[in-house]
């Protein structure tokens, strides 16, 4: 028994409750949309976790993504990361270690926080094969199997898994070629491992077995985004189409026949202009399961700054119906995000979700309305109140406190709003 057999038996859940109550719905929209597959709500039997709904009609949700790396194992930095980005606004976390004891750190991080926590199990069984055997090309089916079962035992509640990168999509790649080459750790482990064996990949051809094991710890399905870009001028191309059906129909297939909850991954370097086409061609093959955009970057070149490119496109991207965005950190392509990159990240991702917001939902303007007349009334406490981030807009005018209380350095004396408020009430 699932959450998806509940709602399709027509019963509304503890679960879709507090969904409902977060969103400001009612709990049978949530109930239908869970049982149509256009509404998840991640969930584990292992840990108590702060209950997130992703999907249509709800708010646009942020990940927030952190793990170790094969240079920087730190244990200690990987909790402290997940306790920044939980306080920044996350929604909810993807631990995507690959150096260090995966289980040992994941298992720190889960139980330091309260968001749901995603991974890769894929990940754990290529790095655990090159350990023991000397390279990724000798992982075995079991090795995954065992990855993905001991990952859900730590209370990991949806995962990214490459369900649809098959012989026939790795045709497409190889004929139509790229600019930019395949930025996906997960699709690089696994075509090279089909190609060097001359096999199938095991998560495509066992299909059916892995959703027993995902239906048996109830975990969300997230069908991975293997074929990604890492260049814009290679979105939208013959690999990542092929794929994309590929995950529809295997989205299609968990929900129907094993009840699992769905999420599609979509790509992650997009040119502005084919953002809202992505959007809404995913959108229409996974017959409108939540749809998670990996960022996406508008540009290739703003490394450093590339937090700000992706706010341009998740702003865009949730306008067009996008449901779950992944941040991206200023150390996107140069580093291993530290702490600052990780709050930063998620606070420039959580403005952009809003701005998508008020263009799927007009009652998501309402802060913005209060804003304006808190600026209007300069009334300084109202507006760091309803700020993304209260300290530092306090911080910022403290730093460059002004003669007259009611202004800002910026006017001084002649604050547009304080003349006007003296002459004449434009109150509405």
């Amino acid at each position: 028994m699932t959450i998806v057999t509940d709602a399709k038996n027509g019963k509304i859940t503890e679960e879709m409750k507090v969904v409902a109550a977060n969103e400001g719905k009612d709990p049978e929209f949530i109930r239908r949309g869970i049982a149509a597959g256009r509404i998840v709500i991640p969930m584990t039997p292992y840990r108590d976790i702060k209950l997130c709904g992703i999907g249509e009609g709800l708010r646009t949700k942020v990940n927030a993504s952190i793990g170790s790396s094969s240079d920087i194992v730190d244990d200690e930095a990987e909790v402290a990361k997940a306790k920044a980005a939980e306080a920044a606004g996350a929604d909810t976390l993807m631990e995507l270690g690959t150096g260090g004891d995966f289980l040992g750190i994941r298992k720190k991080v889960c139980d330091a926080i309260s968001l749901s926590v995603g991974s890769v199990p894929l990940y754990q069984a290529f790095i655990t094969a090159a350990k023991r055997d000397g390279a990724i090309v000798h992982m075995t089916e079991d090795d995954l199997w065992n990855a993905t079962e001991e990952q859900a035992k730590l209370g990991t509640n949806f995962m990214a898994i490459h369900t649809g990168i098959n012989n026939i999509v790795l045709d497409r790649l190889k004929a139509h070629g790229r600019y930019g080459g395949l930025c996906s750790r997960g699709g690089a482990f696994m075509s090279t491992w089909m190609l060097h064996n001359e096999k199938e990949n095991p998560l495509y051809e066992d299909f059916d077995y892995l959703c027993e094991i995902l239906k048996e710890h109830e975990v969300t399905l997230s069908t991975g985004n293997g074929m990604r870009a890492g260049a814009i001028h290679d979105a939208t191309d013959r690999a990542q189409i092929q794929e994309l059906i590929i995950n529809s129909e295997c989205a299609q297939k968990a929900h129907d026949n094993y009840d699992l909850q769905v999420i599609v991954e979509g790509p992650g370097h997009v040119p502005l202009d084919e953002v809202e086409m992505n959007v809404k061609l995913m959108k229409s093959m996974s017959n409108g399961k939540p749809f998670y955009m990996l960022g996406p970057l508008v540009s290739d070149i703003g490394a450093g700054r590339d937090h700000v490119v992706t706010a341009i496109g998740a702003a865009t991207s949730a306008a067009a119906g996008c449901d779950f965005l992944c941040y991206v950190t200023p150390a996107e392509h140069l580093a291993l995000p530290n702490i600052d990159d990780v709050i930063e990240g998620v606070k420039t991702s959580k403005i952009a979700a809003h701005v998508g917001d008020m263009v799927k939902n007009k009652e998501s303007r309402d802060l913005d309305l209060a804003m304006g007349r808190a600026r209007r009334d300069l009334d300084w406490e109202k507006m760091y109140g309803l700020c993304l981030d209260p300290e530092l807009a306090r911080s910022i005018r403290d730093s460059r406190a002004p003669g007259d209380d009611d202004a800002c350095t910026m006017c001084g004396d002649f604050c547009a709003l304080k003349i006007v408020n003296k002459s004449y009430n434009l109150a509405k």
